[in-house]
């Protein structure tokens, strides 16, 4: 079956095989985050994107093979309620942005715009950006041969940026991180995935910058 992206809370995790990693999608919570289990094709190192709820379910996920790390996209108490009993049962280490960090249950290393995390032989690189939370941060990985992959948290979604609550300042720094650091930089081909809902691109997301400044959300 192709990927879709497409989860339910309780259903089976959506699978989808890049050049260099594996990435598996689930749906946890009531709130239903997305939590994202990236695996190396190489050596099977496992990095988990999200410890959001549900630990059980997310610990079935990873399985037998462990886990290196949960990289906490910000510091939001949905994406964060599974993150103690995940990193207790794994001993995997917690990293989160540097200006989250103190808001999140347990973080042994904080990263910066710019900074790396391994996933095996695979490289993720940190990118910063304002405006749902002060330490928002994105996951970018270059396939090899291949398309550019994002995991947006709650900063970007099919239809608009992340909830800024109506703060107007948060908003122009959200918006203006997004387009400078994302739609700037990357493809229309990058595909990203979100802290909740469904996938999508950036190409198809592109057109609607001008209308998403204009609202004001």
């Amino acid at each position: 079956m192709s990927y879709t992206g497409d989860v339910t809370r309780g259903g089976r995790p959506a699978e989808r095989e890049l050049t260099g990693l594996t990435v598996r999608k689930v749906s946890v919570g009531p709130m239903d985050n997305n939590a994202y289990l990236l695996t190396c094709r190489a050596d099977g190192t496992q990095v988990l994107i999200d410890a959001a709820n549900d630990a059980d379910t997310l610990l079935e996920l990873i399985g037998p093979a462990g886990l290196t790390a949960v990289v906490t996209t910000h510091r939001h108490p949905d994406h964060t309620g599974a993150l103690q009993q995940v990193i207790k049962a794994t001993g995997a280490e917690s990293i989160a942005g540097a200006d989250d960090a103190e808001a999140i249950p347990v973080v042994t290393r904080t990263v910066r715009d710019g900074d790396t995390i391994a996933v095996g032989d695979c490289t993720l690189e940190v990118i910063h950006v304002v405006g749902h939370t002060p330490g928002s941060i994105v996951l970018l990985y270059r396939e090899p041969d291949g398309i550019t992959h994002l995991w947006t948290g709650d900063s970007l979604f099919p239809g608009g940026v992340g909830n800024t609550r109506g703060d107007k300042k948060n908003f122009a720094s959200l918006i203006g991180d997004v387009e400078t650091k994302l739609f700037n930089r990357l493809g229309d081909d990058t595909w990203f995935y979100p802290g909740h809902g469904k996938d999508s691109t950036l190409g198809n997301e592109r057109p609607h910058l001008p209308e998403w400044r204009e609202r004001g959300w």
